[in-house]
Order: structure tokens, then C-alpha cells, then sequence
């Protein structure tokens, strides 16, 4: 099967992964719950499977905002990567194994909000409308979250590279990092109530701002 180049400057968001085979169909996403000084050995080993198995890029991911949207600009950048492997256990504070899950079968809605998770932030506010849509066109999951089972992993993903049926996506590379106009997803307002809350708060500040300037 026919494989092209990657964008240049692929993979553009740095993270927690390793690069493999650039013209491999296929990126392992392993669920990360822990901090970096208390990684077990074990996500490392599930890592590790999926470069062993032919992986493009295969690593961990905690956020289920930022953390998704760094694997979207990496996978829209590589045409060839194809099939999304999720696997590790789940991120208990954030549900990012979910999320990630249910926003490549479903999308968001219109405030950019995850549909069909129960993961506390998940919205993503640094990507354009072509990033999102693409990934989605892109790629196929296969579900091995909560297996735990490095084999099953490697073979999963070496049975993905063995599939002469698909080819890269038949559109060129896009290329591009997160916009960071949203550092802090987590503040940012989910629903009208809150949004009106905020704009009062700001209207408040403002007023405040423009007294204090008078009285100088």
C-alpha cells in the first residue's frame, strides 16, 4: 500500500511518547493516572508494545483536554495513522480514556464540549474546525483499555499495520501546533448560567477598573 510523507516538522506537539515507523497506520494512546514521578513500570511496557509493534507514535496521555488535543495535531499532520489504539486503565480525576473514546465516535457540541462523557473538562478550545473534523475522518478505534496485556497490544497494533485494505487518508497533511487561546480549560464557563455569572463578574471589574482610574 502506497504510504506519503508526513507534514514537515511531524510530529509538531511535543509529549509523553516515542516515535516509530512514520508511515505506520497506527497511534497508542496508553491512559496515564499517575504523576511523573510515580509512573509504573507497566504503562511504560504498554508504551514500549506499541513501537514494538509497529506503532507511528506510541505514548501516554492524562488531560482529557489539552492531552487530547496534542494527539490530534500529531495524528492530522501524519496522513498515514489510520487506527487510534487506546489502552491502559482509566484516569480516575479526569475520565480522559472516555473522553478521548467519545470524542472520535461523537464529536462536540457547540461549546466544544465532548458529547457522551462524564469527564469533568472536557472541552477543546485550541483547535480549528478542520483539525477536528479530520481526525475523526481519519481514524478507526480499537479498544483495548483495561486490558493491561502488552502482547495483546503489540498484536493488535501489528495486525492494524498488516491491513492492506487502508490506505493513508486521502488528503494532504495538516499541519499546525495548539493555539493556546485557552490555557486553563478547566475555567472556562460550561453552561449559560455560568457564562452569565462571568460576564457580571467581568462588568464588575471593569467598573471597578474604570472608578479607580477617576479617583487617581
Amino acid at each position: 500500500m502506497l504510504k506519503v510523507n508526513p507534514s514537515s516538522g511531524y510530529p509538531p506537539e511535543e509529549g509523553r511518547y516515542i516515535r516509530g515507523n512514520d508511515f505506520s497506520p497506527v497511534v497508542v494512546a496508553i491512559i496515564l493516572n499517575f504523576p511523573d514521578y510515580k509512573i509504573p513500570h507497566e504503562h511504560h511496557e504498554l508504551v514500549q508494545a506499541g513501537i514494538d509493534g509497529g506503532a507511528a507514535l506510541s505514548g501516554m496521555v492524562q488531560t482529557e483536554n489539552i492531552g487530547i488535543e496534542k494527539i490530534v495535531c500529531n495524528v492530522v499532520s501524519n496522513p498515514n495513522i489510520r487506527y487510534l489504539v487506546v489502552g491502559g486503565p482509566e484516569s480516575e480525576g479526569h475520565l480522559t480514556g472516555e473522553a478521548l473514546k467519545a470524542f472520535l465516535l461523537n464529536g462536540l457540541d457547540v461549546r466544544r464540549h465532548i458529547i457522551g462523557t462524564k469527564a469533568p473538562v472536557p472541552l477543546l478550545l485550541n483547535l480549528p474546525d478542520a483539525y477536528i473534523d479530520r481526525f475523526r475522518k481519519q481514524l478507526s478505534l480499537i479498544d483495548l483499555q483495561y486490558q493491561g496485556d502488552p502482547k495483546l497490544l503489540k498484536n493488535a497494533v501489528l495486525a492494524c499495520c498488516q491491513d492492506n485494505n487502508i490506505g493513508p487518508f486521502p488528503e494532504h497533511p495538516l499541519s499546525g501546533v495548539i493555539n493556546w487561546r485557552v490555557t486553563q480549560p478547566w475555567t472556562e464557563p460550561t453552561d449559560e448560567k455560568e457564562r452569565e455569572a462571568r460576564k457580571r463578574v467581568e462588568e464588575l471589574q471593569k467598573r471597578l477598573r474604570e472608578r479607580t482610574k477617576k479617583s487617581l
